[in-house]
């Protein structure tokens, strides 16, 4: 605005004016189009065509793009240098050497050994075992033992020296499908009926070393085995034994078992079979000039099915046994309950088991005199009828190196054979050398038994092993007083300690409670005994080793036998030798 120029001063103005009244006609415009919108009624589109979405093209990013960037500058190389001075030192390092585990060295097997020794009572003690590979499945050997003693054991009144001789050979072949062996044997034994009663004491040297009181047995054995793989067929074993004595005494028996298995779907069906036979006699009875002779045939069948899996096994079955007594021909039948289960509770530290078995034992001369070499060649042979016996127990492990057993039994047998000592004879010297009192018989009874059996195992590795078992017997008797020559309680030990690669040791302990017998028409007692016993070896090499056995360590002439006294204390000094042919 100037005071010298009005004219443009009211042309402005005028042109203000108009610009808002424009504005205020178009704001007017704009209102009235809004209030005609909001007026409009809804419609409907429809789209003629769906709508169908495109990806594009994905193009991938060049690792190493290129820059268009109008500066560039070179890469400037770098050299790296080193200043290397050198330093005296007297320091060698050592090779290295990788480390290996120690093997142990393996033992080397030998086919044959020969063991020598000798001790006092002028014992002798040879054994040679050889063994020859005919082939890759087929092999041959043979084994020979001598022990002989000339006795001298102090309390005796006539001689009481011994000599135990056998030779056994075999042949076994081992193929893919079956295998078989046969073997034979030979046995020569002499024993002295030493157990002259006290009251013989009072004659000369003269007449007692008269008495003629040895005993000679001769011995053979012819047997033969087949086993099949894959095939119902099991196994079969056949044995003819032979033994003869000096007093006319023969007696032969022959046994043959048989096996059949069949598996069925969780189940097998076992089926097993034996045969026994037996014959024999005596020239004279006791006191008597009558003969004794004796046969029986046993005959038996067993089917039992069984079941095993990996914590449990359970078999049942039944023996049938038809028996013959060929001397007065009678014939008797047995039924025997054959019945075992066990069930693993704790892994191997607690596992249960039971059964019932039973069976019909054949008594032969041979057998008698293996557990009694002092019975007299005029014995009266039955069978043996164990009705029953049940049994129960535990077994397991204690740690990884203790074991344990426990078991708990009862039965009944018919027959039962115990030994008794025979009664004083005639008192002249020309008598049968059996017939002082010296020797012992058989009597029978029925037996009711009641067994308590306890074992303990310790084993640490090869270095160390110990055994220890005790039984408990209690009997009960039909017609008999005493279960003659039975202990109640019998313990015995075992031990083996290797304390080096070359030296060894043992030890042996054998108790064995009070037994009855009868003497003069009179019980008497036997006196419980202990019998300690140790050894020692050192081996030079692989080849021969030394040993020393001490025998009755306690030096005591216990009676094992009613007026038997055993050798006191014994040594032995020996060597075994191992080689090849």
């Amino acid at each position: 605005k100037t005071n010298n120029n009005p004219t443009i001063y009211q042309y402005l103005m005028n042109l203000h004016q108009k610009i808002v009244l424009c504005l205020v006609c178009i704001l007017g415009i704009f209102g009235t189009h809004a209030q005609e919108e909001d007026a409009l009624d809804t419609e409907v589109v429809n789209v003629v065509k769906p709508y169908t979405p495109t990806v594009s093209d994905a193009f991938k990013v060049k690792e190493t793009p290129v820059l268009n960037d109008s500066v560039g500058t070179q890469k400037k190389e770098v050299t790296y240098e080193i200043f290397s001075v050198p330093v005296a030192s007297t320091f060698t390092p050592a090779k290295g050497k990788a480390e290996t585990l120690e093997k142990p060295k393996r033992m080397k097997l030998y086919d044959n050994y020969a063991t020598l020794g000798f001790g006092n009572y002028t014992t002798i003690l040879g054994e040679l075992f050889s063994n020859f590979e005919i082939s890759r499945t087929d092999n041959a050997g043979f084994f020979f033992r001598h022990n002989s003693s000339f006795g001298d054991i102090d309390g005796t009144l006539v001689d009481n020296d011994y000599l135990d001789t056998e030779l056994t050979g075999n042949y076994t072949s081992r193929q893919k499908d079956l295998s078989y062996g046969l073997n034979a044997g030979v046995q020569h034994q002499v024993f002295h009926w030493y157990g002259i009663p006290e009251g013989f004491a009072a004659l000369p040297a003269t007449s007692l070393n008269e008495l003629d009181v040895q005993q000679t047995y001769f011995g053979a054995t012819l047997g033969g085995s087949l086993a099949l793989e894959e095939s119902v067929f099991e196994s079969a074993t056949a044995t003819l034994y032979y033994l003869g004595d000096a007093y006319a005494s023969s007696e032969i028996q022959a046994v043959l078992n048989a096996g059949f298995r069949f598996p069925l779907t969780d189940l097998e069906f076992i089926i097993t079979g034996d045969l026994d036979v037996v014959s024999g006699g005596f020239e004279n009875g006791y006191l008597t000039n009558s003969s004794l002779d004796y046969g029986f045939l046993n005959a038996g069948v067993t089917p039992s099915l069984a079941y095993v899996n990996e914590d449990f096994s359970l078999t049942l079955g039944a023996q049938a046994v038809v028996s013959l007594d060929l001397q007065n021909s009678t014939t008797d039948f047995f039924i025997y309950p054959q019945i075992n289960a066990s069930y693993r509770l704790v892994d191997e530290i607690l596992i249960v088991y039971g059964g019932a078995e039973g069976g019909l034992h054949q008594n032969t001369y041979r057998s008698q005199k293996e557990a009694n070499p002092f019975v007299s060649p005029t014995l009266t042979l039955v069978p043996t009828s164990e009705l029953y016996k049940g049994f129960a127990g535990l077994k397991g492990k204690l740690t990884q190196q203790v074991g344990y057993n426990l078991r708990g039994s009862y039965g009944k047998k018919e027959n039962n054979a115990f030994f008794l000592k025979n009664p004083e004879g005639a008192a002249s010297l020309s008598a049968e050398g059996y017939e002082y009192g010296n020797s012992f018989g058989l009597v029978y009874d029925t037996v009711n038994t009641l067994h308590l059996f306890g074992e303990l195992k310790v084993e640490v590795a090869d270095n160390f092993r110990i055994n220890a078992q005790a039984s408990y017997f209690n009997y009960s008797l039909d017609s008999l007083a005493e279960a003659w020559n039975l202990p109640e309680l019998e313990i015995t030990l075992n031990s083996q300690v290797n304390i080096t690669e070359q030296l060894y040791a043992g030890a042996s302990l054998f108790f064995v409670g009070e037994r009855m017998d009868m003497a003069r028409g009179q019980t008497t007692t036997l006196d419980s005994f202990l019998d300690v016993n140790v050894n020692v070896g050192y081996r030079f090499n692989e080849r021969l080793s030394v040993f020393a056995k001490g025998s009755n360590l306690l030096g005591k002439n216990y009676e094992r036998w009613l007026q038997f006294p055993v050798q006191g204390i014994q040594g032995l000094l020996g060597a075994t030798y191992k080689f090849d042919w």
